[in-house]
């Protein structure tokens, strides 16, 4: 059981003076620095936090601000009444951190700790956050300090209320809780610890803490009872968005999590899950034939699964297809749209259908999906038997063929991006390979993509200048020529661009002609 208090008690000591302006300076340093901290959340997140569609973590940090900043005002209300033991005869401020307690003048701006009020005058609502109030239960007197009055929207001319009318204020299902708290206080002598809803003239709905304690007689009995009542409104309001952003950003992180989860998913089950080099034609050893290798480089963040695919098909008759591409966007969608189009490429190249007219199937079938985008990519059909390879491209990076240890980039067909324009035209060409050649296809993700012109004497135009990944990959002509294999030049690719960050995920496609 709690200690009782005597009604002959003396009379507290207010704390020591110094200790208490050394915690409001503090207390002020602090605010002033989270209103610096609340700006830069501002500044970072979106214009409107609360605005549809904004960022969760943005509404969150400003969530956490707001409760701080409401916590941090409570406290400085309280330790300025606890300095001063009574309402102080002069208003006082909230000034800045470098301003010593007491020196806020009368008509400083955003005064904080008003003057004393005449009863029936409304409290500002930051010193409304603090009442007190005792109920003589031998005389039915009832005290109540200014600011009660305030948190209850109540003035002097309406008189305090007793403790019988106090329970009809209270939202009624907070009701049977105050009624235990009150008889336990009274009868048993039990603190009162009590949070409850109250429910105010003008229909508004605060929340309130109250705190208080029995104040017994000589004889021992029950004389009166005392409270503290603390409006906690806006720090619930605060905390409950706190909850609220935070969940929702830990809802969108598993959202997060699962779409990426299964984007690796259809990912891996779409692309060839090749491990080593294949040669195509099968088992032939013949000259012309390819020794293939592929890779899949991730960006650097490796949450960014997008639309990039690369495959090798052996084609009825003995020809073999080579693809590459990429679908903007990430996640499922770019993966799932990847699918589509992959499946289409691998479905008209068993039907016959050569480079550039399949390329003007796969803008047509963009152009007319439910969700459009755009994307590149790049088709190539080999004929091993004349070391033939057709080719045409939608606005991706040209194949780079590398002879004799020299590296260059095949001249390009026109083509647009896939998706751009109905009806687009794509043309094709044809280059005749030799034993020993290395062909290199790959995404625009290894670099910004940005042409870059290779150094060396004679014009270029800028439809045969390399990607900027393309321009890194002919540099690697030497390590290229001293491979083995085409699984060894992947490897060396995969190294060469292990050296800095990618924005964005890329595929890179090697096939080497055997002689």
């Amino acid at each position: 059981m709690a200690s009782h208090l005597h009604a002959d008690r003396s009379a507290p000591q207010p704390p020591d003076r110094g200790t208490l302006d050394a915690l409001i300076t503090q207390a002020r340093t602090l605010r002033g620095r989270l209103d610096a901290v609340r700006r830069d959340a501002d500044e970072e997140g979106e214009p409107d936090p609360e605005a549809a569609g904004a960022d969760p973590r943005t509404r969150w940090r400003r969530a956490l601000c707001e409760l701080a900043v409401h916590q941090l005002d409570d406290l400085g209300s309280q330790l300025d009444q606890l300095r001063e033991g009574m309402p102080p005869d002069t208003p006082r401020a909230w000034p800045s951190a470098d301003q010593p307690p007491g020196a806020a003048a009368a008509d400083t701006p955003g005064a904080a700790y008003p003057a004393a009020r005449p009863s029936g005058e409304p409290a500002p609502s930051r010193r409304d956050r603090v009442g007190s109030a005792e109920w003589n239960l031998l005389t039915d007197e009832v005290s109540w300090s200014p600011e009660l009055y305030g948190i209850f929207g109540r003035t002097g001319r309406d008189g305090p209320l007793s403790l019988d009318e106090l329970p009809s204020w209270v939202d009624p299902e907070d009701q049977p809780a105050l009624a235990t708290a009150f008889t336990d206080c009274l009868v048993d002598g039990k603190a009162i610890d009590q949070e409850f809803r109250l429910v105010r003239p003008d229909g508004s709905v605060g929340t309130v803490h109250m705190v208080g304690e029995p104040v017994l007689d000589g004889d021992g009995s029950t004389a009166s009872m005392w409270a503290v009542v603390r409006d906690v409104s806006a720090l619930r309001r605060s905390e409950h968005t706190v909850r609220q952003t935070r969940d929702s950003v830990q809802h969108q992180r598993h959202l997060a999590r699962t779409e990426h989860r299964l984007a690796v998913e259809l990912q891996e089950a779409v692309l060839p899950p090749w491990r080593g080099s294949l040669r195509f034609p099968q088992g032939d050893d013949r000259t012309g034939a390819l020794d293939l290798a592929a890779h899949y480089l991730p960006s650097a963040s490796s949450s960014l699964i997008g639309g990039d695919w690369y495959d090798a098909m052996e084609l009825p008759g003995g020809a073999t297809l080579l693809t590459a591409g990429d679908l903007t966007g990430h996640g499922v969608t770019a993966t799932s749209g990847m699918a589509m189009l992959l499946g289409a490429v691998r479905g008209m190249a068993l039907a016959g259908v050569g480079p550039g007219a399949l390329m003007e199937h796969l803008n047509q079938l963009l152009d007319s999906t439910a969700q459009p985008s755009l994307g590149s990519a790049l088709c190539c059909r080999y004929e091993p038997r004349a070391r033939a390879l057709t080719w045409a491209q939608a606005g991706h990076p040209a194949p780079l063929l590398f002879r004799g240890g020299v590296g260059s980039v095949l001249p390009r067909p026109e083509g647009v991006l896939l998706g751009v324009t109905s009806g687009a035209a794509y043309g094709q060409r044809t280059a005749e390979l030799q034993p020993g050649d290395l062909l290199v296809l790959h995404t625009d993700g290894l670099a910004p993509d940005d042409p870059v012109r290779p150094s060396g004497p004679g014009p270029q135009s800028a439809a045969s200048a390399p990607h900027a990944g393309g321009a890194r990959l002919l540099d690697l002509a030497d390590r290229f020529t001293a491979a083995r294999s085409a699984q060894e030049c992947v490897r060396t690719v995969a190294e060469a661009f292990a050296d800095r960050e990618r924005e964005d995920d890329a595929c890179v496609l090697v096939a080497r002609v055997t002689s």
